[in-house]
């Protein structure tokens, strides 16, 4: 079976909607600062946005690995367990970072702000999912699985400063 990495680097249409509206490209993988997590589990990055962030694997394993979102800006939080439901919220709120009360309602606003600029958007994305075998669930769903996995979940994730041994703040308040 392919790997979900390797069908995104394959599809050109696919990488081109995760990179935007998804700001979620797989050369910017590196992070720029020395990092780890407090408790000592291994830290991959594999993936970057355009402002500087890093998504990161948690943990030894493959694609099925917690995937950690550290921004430029010494905020972090855990957003998926495994690539698939990173694929699925990118694909269905790539706007999630505006969503910090994780609400249908903060992501049908910035939904229609993206829309105003893409009317293709929602077929775009069903083309996306489509040929990474992905079913997309419900906003709500999205939503309120992002809740649990940062806030709950994700509390034993914690990314540390290494050279200033300083946790991250989270990137959703509880």
């Amino acid at each position: 079976m392919t790997s979900l990495i390797a069908a995104v680097r394959e599809q050109d249409e696919v990488a081109r909607y995760l990179d935007w509206p998804g700001d979620f490209d797989l050369d910017r993988g590196d992070h720029g600062e020395e990092v780890h997590l407090a408790s000592g589990a291994v830290l991959e990055g594999f993936a970057g946005d355009g402002a500087g962030g890093t998504f990161f694997f948690c943990g030894e394993g493959g694609e099925e690995r917690p995937v950690l979102y550290a921004d430029s800006e010494g905020g972090a939080a855990l957003v998926a367990i495994g690539l698939p439901e990173l694929l699925r919220l990118l694909l269905v709120v790539p706007w999630w970072r505006d969503c910090q009360m994780f609400s249908v309602e903060e992501s049908r606003r910035s939904a229609a702000e993206y829309l105003e600029d893409m009317p293709d958007l929602d077929a775009r994305r069903d083309r996306a999912a489509t040929a990474l075998g992905l079913v997309l669930p419900p906003e709500g769903d999205v939503l309120a699985r992002l809740r649990e996995v940062a806030l709950e979940i994700g509390k034993d994730f914690v990314l540390v400063f290494t050279p200033g041994g300083e946790p991250y703040e989270p990137l959703f308040a509880g």
